[in-house]
């Protein structure tokens, strides 16, 4: 299991922005925090640093501490959404609720901060080349439940060969529209179509460019 932050670094994470997680810290602190998952450093100029999931966790009192290195992280660090269909029954309860919210609003703060109008209500560039990743944490957060490794209940994700557009796969159809009206929220593009071969319904959904 990973140390626990030391003191002085346990200073910076408790004195983080409590809206965007921004931290204030010595070069060396800061990027010992990045070093253990708990903070990122923005690309851009002046490259300030921010906390991430597992930090805000930290920060937040929970008694976690950083996930191994993920298969699929988002913007915000180290965490994997849910696409559906995961082998292992999909985690619930406070901790992932933590977990998803967290990470939800670090890809806010990431529109904020990344479009060019500082525009959070729609996707941006790296919502653009993760879009099963994004789709599925704007579900996630939502409350939405991902299925489980057998087709039931519950949404899935999959890409599909059309450019900038995933598929959302429900079977309840009042599910699959609240689904619809999630992503229009998240600033989605979304339409409803039917599969030619078996007639299933799902969902195309695209990230709104304006």
């Amino acid at each position: 299991m990973a140390r626990p932050p030391t003191a002085a670094q346990r200073r910076v994470i408790d004195a983080a922005d409590p809206v965007t997680g921004q931290l204030k810290g010595t070069d060396a602190q800061l990027a010992a925090l990045v070093a253990r998952g708990l903070a990122f450093r923005h690309p851009r100029p002046p490259h300030d640093h921010f906390l991430t999931p597992a930090g805000h966790r930290i920060r937040e009192g929970a008694d976690v501490q950083p996930p191994p290195e993920p298969a699929a992280p988002t913007a915000a660090g180290a965490f994997a959404a849910r696409v559906g269909g995961e082998e292992q029954a999909p985690e619930s309860g406070p901790a992932r609720a933590r977990e998803v919210h967290s990470a939800w609003q670090g890809l806010l703060e990431l529109r904020r901060m990344t479009n060019p109008d500082g525009a959070t209500d729609r996707p941006c560039a790296w919502e653009r080349t993760h879009l099963v990743q994004a789709a599925a944490l704007a579900l996630e957060a939502a409350g939405h439940r991902p299925s489980g490794a057998e087709p039931a209940d519950g949404y899935r994700v999959r890409a599909t060969p059309q450019p900038e557009a995933v598929a959302v796969y429900e079977a309840a159809a009042e599910a699959r529209r609240a689904c619809a009206t999630t992503l229009e929220r998240a600033g989605w593009q979304v339409g409803e179509h039917t599969e030619p071969r078996t007639g299933n319904r799902y969902l195309l959904a695209s990230p709104r460019r304006t």
